[in-house]
Order: C-alpha cells, then structure tokens, then sequence
C-alpha cells in the first residue's frame, strides 16, 4: 500500500474463484462501490485485483464486497 498527503492509495489484493471477464466485472463492480474507491483492476489470470482509493480501505469491507461477488479474498498481494 502506497500513500502520501493527497496520492490516492494503491493496494493490490489476491482473488480466488475468478475465471472470466465476467468475473472480472462482478468483483470490478462490488469493490467500485466501496466509498473512496476511484479505479478498480481485476485479472482473473493472476487473479491480482488493484484498487485505488482515496485512503486505505477496511480489508474487511473489502472482503465483503468480493464474497457478495461470489469469490474469495486471500488478502493483500
């Protein structure tokens, strides 16, 4: 995670489950709701999915939002 007075916060988090682009958009779409979240990358290749938020996220929050789109949060990357 990288931060700094007013740099948006970048993290990357590792997704079990994702297959497809389909994947892809449905773990876009559940962590794009997250308050602060500006951009959200998902790549069910590596299943590396990287998310820019105005401040550090809950990791939590975050773990809820990929188990509503139906996959599994391991953690950060």
């Amino acid at each position: 995670m990288t931060a700094s007075a007013d740099q948006p916060v970048t993290t990357t988090y590792k997704v079990t489950g994702m297959t497809c682009g389909h994947c892809e958009g449905a773990v876009k779409e559940e962590i794009g709701q997250l308050p602060g979240v500006s951009s959200v990358e998902a790549a069910a290749s590596t299943g590396i999915v990287t998310v820019v938020s105005a401040a550090p996220l809950d990791e939590e929050a975050v773990r809820a939002a990929v188990d509503e789109a139906g996959y599994d949060l391991v953690g950060q990357a």
